[in-house]
């Protein structure tokens, strides 16, 4: 590691594959469920229970980043939107996945519209994360 809060290769992709496998098949899910396509296929219970087992993986992912990647993020101050954001999204999406288990009907409905925004819009953080540079405007010393 040569950079202070660059991820070892294994924890990299453990990221990398925890998120995007979690993204897909709530993407899946949402397809066939709420929109319809293939519904039978692609909003069955078996990829809800899929999109559930990666949401546990990438849970592990985000606590394997936060002890020393956020932190030293923060501190450099690079790439704090895309990495505040994601924070941001990762945990309305806990919190509404918990709300769609455990939280009471009325509020069902909001739990899943906002759950599947703000999982969207969590993939576009992620991906904005990893492969843009962050531009810093460096000054030479005088």
């Amino acid at each position: 590691m040569n950079r202070l809060g660059a991820m070892p290769p294994w924890q990299k992709s453990f990221v990398q594959v925890g998120m995007l496998t979690c993204s897909l098949t709530g993407g899946v899910y949402l397809l066939g469920h709420e929109f319809h396509v293939n519904k039978a296929v692609l909003g069955s219970h078996a990829v809800l229970a899929w999109h559930g087992i990666t949401a546990m993986l990438a849970i592990l992912a985000l606590g394997s980043v936060l002890p020393f990647h956020l932190k030293a993020g923060l501190k450099s101050k690079r790439k704090l939107i895309s990495g505040a954001s994601q924070v941001g999204c990762l945990s309305v999406l806990l919190i509404t996945a918990a709300l769609l288990y455990y939280g009471p009907e009325d509020i069902r409905d909001l739990a899943i519209t906002s759950h599947w925004i703000v999982g969207l819009l969590f993939l576009a953080c992620f991906i904005f994360h990893g492969v843009f540079k962050a531009n810093r405007v460096r000054t030479k010393p005088y």
